[in-house]
């Protein structure tokens, strides 16, 4: 089911910060101006809320947002955001638990990295079914571009969040592999922190 970043929650904003820098805002943000006004959105995993405010900037209202995530203290940290005059949903629970119409946008950064190989196929297959054809999909995530460095800090993340938070996880699965068998098309991707953060925009088949 992934990890649950309750005992990380008061601290999980200033700890990114620490190791990455802003390069984790940048590359989450970097697409945000692709949310076409008026849409129905999907945020899964949203951590402390901070993106909602990133998106108000960008569009004030006109959008009808579903913010799930399953940390009951980031989705409390996420309900105290400006989102201005958008509608905002707050659902504290697993997304594998949530069904929805099919969205115009789906966002999830940082989420398939707590999931194993195999957990991550049934959680895609019901993620995918909740977007519209031709909807758009928003992925952030980290990579492994051949650098050491990218394997000992990422090793190191997944063993301190498995220990505080429970994460399964103890390498990255192929995102792109599913978003390749689901047929998707690449729209745009941006890379951060020296490749090791990739955000992509994908599209489904109409």
């Amino acid at each position: 089911m992934g990890g649950n970043y309750d005992n990380s929650a008061s601290f999980y904003d200033s700890l990114s910060r620490l190791v990455f820098g802003r390069a984790l805002i940048q590359a989450q943000v970097y697409l945000l101006p692709q949310i076409p006004p008026n849409s129905n959105v999907l945020i899964i995993g949203g951590g402390t809320g901070w993106i909602l405010e990133e998106i108000t900037k960008l569009h004030p209202s006109g959008l009808n947002i579903t913010y799930v995530e399953i940390s009951a203290k980031m989705t409390a940290l996420s309900r105290k955001r400006n989102v201005g005059d958008n509608q905002v949903n707050f659902i504290n629970k697993p997304v594998q638990q949530v069904e929805l119409n099919q969205q115009d946008v789906i966002i999830t950064s940082f989420l398939f990295d707590n999931f194993t190989e195999g957990n991550m196929h049934p959680l895609f297959a019901h993620i995918h079914a909740m977007l519209k054809p031709g909807g758009l999909w928003l992925n952030t995530d980290f990579q492994l571009s051949g650098k050491w460095w990218q394997y000992i800090l990422l090793k190191s993340m997944l063993l301190f969040f498995k220990v505080l938070c429970g994460v399964e996880s103890w390498r990255l699965p192929d995102v792109a592999k599913q978003f390749n068998n689901y047929g998707y098309q690449v729209i745009e991707e941006g890379t951060f922190f020296n490749d090791f953060v990739v955000t992509k925009m994908y599209r489904k088949q109409a």
